[in-house]
């Protein structure tokens, strides 16, 4: 990988902080999980929440294949912060950088497996549990999904994401070997 390279086509994209990392110091607990289970209406309807995705076991297994992985964050200003339409349009652009950088990174030979934001909103209604993903190729599960504690590695790695006032921040974390 050059990494060089990449952080050159990095300054061309709005990215607002990133960080290489290994797999190893990410921090995935059950805890995590909890939170869809309870607090998340997308829980068991997408291919990218649980149940669908695995055990909290079994996703982290999936992510330790790879040991290598990119954080990133975008950041957005939005009207106001409580304001959930407005804040949710903002998803979508940083869903596109994901994708771009995906693509950076498989452009130089690296098998990834993208994680971002929240549940999947590609199609209007997910095709979990009838039938199978319409877009695999496109679909990042949601990182909190796999259990992992993002805000951790984001404290550990000192990536910013409480702006303050009506900042919006998203993650997605790529991992490649």
């Amino acid at each position: 990988m050059d990494q060089n390279r990449l952080e050159e086509q990095f300054r061309a994209l709005p990215i607002a902080q990133y960080e290489f990392l290994e797999t190893r110091e990410l921090t995935f607990t059950p805890r995590v999980r909890t939170v869809c289970e309870t607090d998340c209406p997308r829980y068991g309807t997408s291919w990218a929440c649980p149940p669908a995705v695995g055990t909290v076991e079994e996703c982290m297994d999936r992510c330790l294949c790879y040991p290598h992985a990119l954080l990133l964050t975008t950041m957005n200003e939005v009207e106001d912060i409580a304001g959930l339409e407005g804040t949710l349009a903002t998803r979508a652009p940083h869903e596109e950088i994901t994708r771009q950088v995906n693509r950076l990174l498989q452009e130089q030979g690296l098998e990834t497996y993208p994680l971002s934001t929240e549940s999947c909103a590609i199609c209007g209604e997910c095709a979990y549990p009838d039938g199978p993903c319409r877009f695999p190729g496109r679909m990042f599960p949601c990182i909190e999904s796999h259990g992992i504690l993002i805000t951790d590695a984001a404290e550990k790695f000192g990536i910013a994401f409480q702006a303050g006032g009506n900042i919006v921040t998203w993650f997605s974390l790529i991992l490649y070997r």
